[in-house]
């Protein structure tokens, strides 16, 4: 059964021997070798690199899409110029078991746009998907470098600590509702729902949920007391305008995520336990935050509102909504099943309205596994959650690995891990995952697990032979 699971995972898959035996990788890598060894400028293509990633992650919150687009297109093309223009026999593994399924993902979405009944919609939208995914092939190339890493993480963190302060501004001093997000016969209509720079709660929630996870694990990552101050500050920070977007679904991805990093957080710091504590911690645990919750619930009105809203089922006027979009979208999945109508929000609207029940327009099928059946059927359902596989195995075992070496870098694959789940929990009921906030941060979460890898076969010999071994912990 391990065998069939390393397999199914990829876990032990010779990608560096793969690559130069084949044909396809030693034509095209490399072609350009000679040019950027000439170059000046490429001589700095991994920092050039960094500074457009930079720019991604930097303007995210506060531009258009239209710019966001644009700048991802940059970032695609230098990704191609980089890797032309790489050595042909890489020292470091340039791909891993994760860049497999997010090509073999691609491929699906390439045929459903091909069998799509609105190409030209469809067509649109595959080129926004595609810059995605070669973001992503840069963020686990630039990611690599423990300089660039540690860069590109503190930026996030305070750009993300920038809109928060803004967020938390709104609540104090009040900010109108740009959107009908409450319903107005609650008790709850008249109260601040914060968004920040972002125009939309839940778009912020689904942006700032990274930002929490992150900030925590840079407490015990970071070295100095004066940084770690600063990562629990922006902890405080980023979590209370979580909390203050009011959006059910980010609050149940906070707290799929928290949890999610108190089981990494126990398995990383378990082997140095004593006995006791290493059987009842977990329950001490459990029983602390579950009482933290229920004493929210019970003695905070608006947070008591909205959990409650959450099983009001079609007597909540959002959840009435998102129950009539579903019907409509299951309708959709029934006629295309296989390949879906083809990726992207464009594809979506052209066919939703031929199935959409009276005055319940929608730009999205609210529901990440809801809109990747919608959009490439069961085939591409099936390779997603292959995919989520895999990104998720494969951060286990490099922690595995980092663990045993006791390297802080493993306290980052845990705040990515964490990160990566509390955002599909969150997106179980919403679609803000498509969003190019939200979207750009999920790739470079992955894209953080994808840097990390080694092959188990080899990484036990590149540790004991590397002349530069990771920092520790300690």
């Amino acid at each position: 059964m391990n065998l069939v699971w390393q397999r199914f995972t990829l876990s032990y898959l010779p990608l560096k021997e793969y690559l130069r035996t084949s044909y396809l990788h030693r034509s095209l890598v490399g072609m350009l070798h000679s040019w950027r060894q000439s170059s000046l400028l490429m001589q700095w293509g991994e920092t050039i690199a960094a500074v457009l990633l930079s720019v991604v992650y930097a303007l995210a919150p506060f531009v258009s899409s239209d710019l966001s687009g644009l700048i991802l297109l940059a970032c695609a093309g230098f990704w191609v110029l980089l890797t032309l223009s790489d050595e042909a026999t890489p020292n470091a593994p340039s791909v891993t078991p994760i860049h497999l399924l997010v090509l073999l993902y691609w491929g699906i979405a390439t045929v459903a746009t091909a069998l799509s009944p609105v190409k030209k919609a469809a067509l649109t939208d595959l080129r926004n998907f595609t810059l995605y995914l070669l973001l992503f092939a840069l963020c686990a190339r630039v990611l690599r470098s423990p300089r660039l890493r540690q860069w590109l993480m503190t930026l996030y963190l305070h750009i993300s600590l920038i809109v928060s302060v803004y967020g938390l501004r709104q609540w104090f001093f009040g900010a109108p509702a740009l959107a009908t997000w409450v319903d107005p016969t609650s008790s709850f209509s008249k109260t601040t729902r914060v968004y920040s720079y972002l125009g939309n709660p839940n778009l912020l929630a689904g942006y700032l949920l990274p930002a929490v996870v992150l900030s925590i694990v840079a407490v015990f990552a970071w070295q100095s007391w004066f940084k770690k101050a600063l990562a629990l500050t922006m902890c405080v920070v980023n979590g209370s305008c979580l909390i203050l977007t009011f959006s059910r679904g980010g609050w149940i991805g906070l707290v799929v995520a928290v949890f999610i990093l108190i089981g990494l957080l126990y398995y990383w710091w378990s082997v140095q336990m004593p006995p006791f504590w290493r059987t009842s911690l977990p329950w001490i645990l459990l029983a602390s935050l579950s009482g933290v919750l229920v004493f929210a619930i019970v003695f905070i009105e608006p947070v008591r509102d909205r959990f409650f809203s959450i099983f009001a089922d079609r007597q909540d006027s959002s959840n009435n909504f998102r129950r009539n979009v579903w019907t409509a979208v299951f309708k959709m999945i029934q006629d295309y099943p296989i390949t879906g109508i083809g990726p992207g929000h464009n594809a979506f609207n052209k066919i939703y309205p031929i199935y959409q029940l009276p005055r319940y327009s929608a730009l999205s099928a609210y529901s990440i596994f809801l809109e990747v059946i919608v959009e490439t059927g069961f085939v591409g359902l099936a390779c997603f959650l292959w995919l989520l596989i895999v990104i998720f195995n494969t951060g286990l075992m490099q922690l595995q690995r980092l663990r045993g070496i006791k390297s802080v870098d493993g306290f980052w694959i845990m705040g990515a891990i964490a990160s990566l789940g509390g955002t599909l929990a969150h997106n179980l009921v919403d679609t803000v995952w498509f969003r190019p906030e939200v979207n750009t941060t999920w790739w470079l979460m992955v894209g953080l697990i994808a840097s990390y890898y080694k092959s188990m076969s080899q990484s036990q010999d590149r540790e004991f032979n590397s002349p530069n071994p990771e920092p520790t912990a300690g």
